[in-house]
């Protein structure tokens, strides 16, 4: 059995022990910021977080600075990215009482914790981590150790605060399974400190971008939750698309239209193929007008809560979330150099 069909089996499972005890579970999850946030991480990943939090399961909102770097020469306007990101999370519903949103610059206590870690990993299974290789074709450079180490990094972020839980689409799932593999050996070569985190696997629907490929900041292909309706509204009309005439759901066939209809039916919350019903023959003028309506209806409310929330709500909310979080970080580390005999009292 495959590790997403394992991980597809025990989601029912999961997701009834969650709504039962949710106390019992503390979640991590994040951002890296290397771009304004977009309706496919509002769909993926945002309003789960919002939800569980509402169900009363602790949440922890890492924003990765310096995962920025592992493919890339300099962080860019990280300082901002951050911001925005936590506006567009508060503006979703999450709340900096219930949520603990802190950088991962400003933890250095978590960042101890990759030494020990990286001696429990070979140097085979980081190299065949998926994203690893994935990032490393796509950044035309040379392999780094920051990015040959990403997995490990991702399992510091989860394990320094004993999370439970890790909201992901299955293409994350090896991070997960490398976390899972960190935690377990280290509990049976040291002490029994780390739960064994389990990937919430999360059935949102993957939005194509504006060009028909997965909507992505590097491809820039997004409807950016900053953005204005207006805004919305062109870049949607700038949409690559076809002369027929007729509007079909076809993704190989006609990428555009069908990552047109897609965005349109999850905003509206039906199929794709009921939105391409309703605009029959109107053409791609008719398919734009439609999407156009439905991601502007559907994020008026993100709009309104996003304009009340300042750059500074959001750096309020992460310097008290910093403090939180880096306590954690303490108590783990010293527990962690308890284990392996390093607390040595002076």
């Amino acid at each position: 059995m495959d590790t997403f069909t394992a991980t597809t089996d025990r989601m029912g499972r999961l997701r009834s022990e969650i709504a039962e005890h949710p106390a019992r579970h503390r979640i991590l999850t994040g951002e890296r910021p290397t771009g304004r946030l977009h309706l496919g991480h509002l769909f993926g990943t945002i309003l789960e977080r919002a939800r569980l939090q509402a169900a009363g399961v602790e949440t922890f909102v890492v924003l990765a600075d310096y995962q920025v770097i592992t493919d890339r020469e300099s962080p860019g306007a990280v300082r901002e990215n951050i911001l925005e990101a936590v506006r567009d999370n508060l503006a979703a519903g999450l709340d900096p009482e219930r949520t603990v949103f802190f950088t991962h610059s400003s933890i250095p206590e978590l960042n101890q914790l990759m030494l020990p870690f990286l001696s429990l990993v070979t140097d085979a299974e980081l190299r065949r981590n998926p994203t690893v290789k994935a990032e490393a074709q796509d950044s035309g450079r040379a392999l780094g150790g920051l990015l040959l180490t990403y997995p490990v990094h991702q399992a510091a972020d989860i394990l320094f605060c004993k999370g439970t839980l890790v909201p992901v689409g299955k293409d994350n799932l090896p991070h997960v399974e490398m976390t899972r593999t960190i935690a377990r050996r280290f509990n049976e070569r040291y002490a029994r400190i780390f739960p064994v985190p389990a990937g919430l696997v999360t059935d949102a629907p993957e939005l194509p971008g504006l060009d028909g490929r997965k909507m992505s900041k590097s491809h820039g292909n997004g409807i950016a939750l900053g953005m204005s309706a207006d805004e919305t509204a062109t870049a949607i009309r700038r949409a690559r698309t076809d002369a027929d005439r007729l509007i079909t759901y076809d993704p190989v066939r006609r990428p555009g239209v069908s990552g047109l209809l897609t965005t349109a039916a999850t905003c509206l919350g039906i199929g794709p193929a009921d939105v391409a019903a309703r605009v029959g023959t109107g053409g791609s003028a008719e398919l734009k007008r439609v999407t156009i309506e439905a991601v502007n209806d559907f994020l008026r409310g993100h709009r309104e809560g996003r304009a009340r929330i300042t750059p500074e709500d959001a750096a309020a909310a992460i310097r008290a979330g910093n403090a939180r979080a880096r306590g954690i970080a303490a108590e783990t580390l010293d527990e962690v150099r308890a284990a392996m005999g390093m607390a040595y009292g002076f």
